[in-house]
């Protein structure tokens, strides 16, 4: 069996220098074939890592760019490269099966920590699932029901202790796909351990002035543990169990802006973006529902759970400016932006890259 067996299978939807090309978490890739040496430069005084901080008069300093040249694109081909890395290194992962059923995949180092566990966790040898290791991952046969499965796995997640970090004590459910049966639920700092498919709501707040575009954006709590800092949509969440993504929605809403019910009922669901993210012993596989939400004029946002530092209004033409020059945003909200600006006729056929950009936003396993 090759070692591309789960690559090739993702690979294809993608154009060929995202899949070909070890992706390190740069803001722009100095191989890009849409960007011209100049144009590299220009960027590179204006990326920041995530490790640095910014402020919103950073935000705003960031300088517009040329919108019609062959170059135009090359900041977003950028961003999506920041949520599909390493996808070549999918053959170090088996499948996790459950009922004849694939719900993800295990890395083969961390197989290693879950193979004492041998009353909860079981490897056959057996290729009918393509591993690349002769074998897949499985639960032990005496955990027949979802709650006897969910609580057999939050045991040896909390035995892993740090290995695991970041536990929200939030369970996602465990499916094939959305909306099929689901086998158990996973505390969701685990998903990405054992690859399954994880969802979340992302929301576009904006309103029009003056006949142009803007968008509330969050700037996340620097005691946040995961993106301190960086910018967010006005609202975004991932989807727990047991709650709908309109449900979910709503309350994420209340939560982070304190958008009340009466408006945020009024949000349109508008598609999805997905992508594969692999790091280290995790594969993330995430697809993000996104919703617009046409805002009035005199609202404005306030945090309600302190994860939100602060709000501002920006132009869509700036924001556009930002996701293709820094790396100010949260990685996976680059995408679900990108998606309303090509929504909202701000990303337009005429420009070099157009399909395979809006191709390349549903890299992932969109199911």
């Amino acid at each position: 069996m090759s070692c591309n067996y789960l690559y090739r299978s993702v690979s294809h939807r993608l154009p060929n220098f995202i899949c070909y090309t070890p992706i390190a978490p740069t803001i722009l890739s100095h191989k890009s074939p849409f960007c011209s040496s100049r144009r590299r430069r220009q960027s590179r005084s204006f990326s920041i890592s995530a490790g640095n901080s910014f402020t919103w008069d950073d935000v705003f300093r960031v300088p517009e760019s040329p919108q019609n040249d062959d170059s135009a694109l090359s900041g977003f081909f950028d961003k999506i490269k920041l949520c599909n890395r390493d996808l070549e290194k999918q053959c170090e992962f088996m499948p996790f099966v459950i009922e004849d059923q694939i719900i993800g995949y295990v890395h083969h180092g961390f197989a290693d920590f879950l193979k004492p566990f041998q009353n909860v966790f079981i490897f056959p040898q057996d290729n009918t699932y393509g591993s690349h290791f002769g074998c897949y991952c499985t639960l032990h046969p005496n955990l027949s029901t979802p709650n006897d499965r969910t609580k057999a796995v939050a045991n040896v997640v909390k035995s892993l202790g740090e290995l695991i970090p970041g536990i929200r004590n939030e369970l996602f459910p465990v499916a094939s796909a959305f909306g099929e049966h689901i086998f158990f639920a996973l505390e969701r700092a685990a998903a990405p351990y054992f690859g399954i498919k994880a969802y979340g709501v992302h929301m576009n707040g904006y309103l029009e002035k003056d006949g142009q575009e803007f968008l509330w954006l969050g700037k996340r709590s620097e005691q946040k543990t995961t993106y301190p800092g960086m910018l967010d949509h006005l609202v975004a969440g991932g989807l727990p169990h047991d709650i709908s993504c309109g449900e979910n929605l709503i309350k994420e809403c209340e939560e982070e802006a304190g958008i009340p019910r009466s408006i945020s009922h009024t949000a349109k669901p508008v598609g999805a973006v997905s992508y594969v993210d692999i790091e280290g012993y995790r594969m993330k596989r995430d697809v993000l529902f996104c919703y617009d939400l046409k805002l009035p004029g005199g609202f404005i946002p306030h945090n309600e759970d302190g994860e939100v530092e602060s709000f501002r209004l920006v132009p869509v033409t700036k924001v556009a400016n930002i996701i293709r020059n820094t790396s100010f945003f949260k990685a996976n909200c680059n995408l679900v932006i990108t998606d309303f600006l090509f929504r909202h006729g701000h990303i337009k056929p005429e420009v070099f890259g157009y399909l395979k950009l809006l191709q390349s936003l549903r890299s992932g396993y969109c199911s």
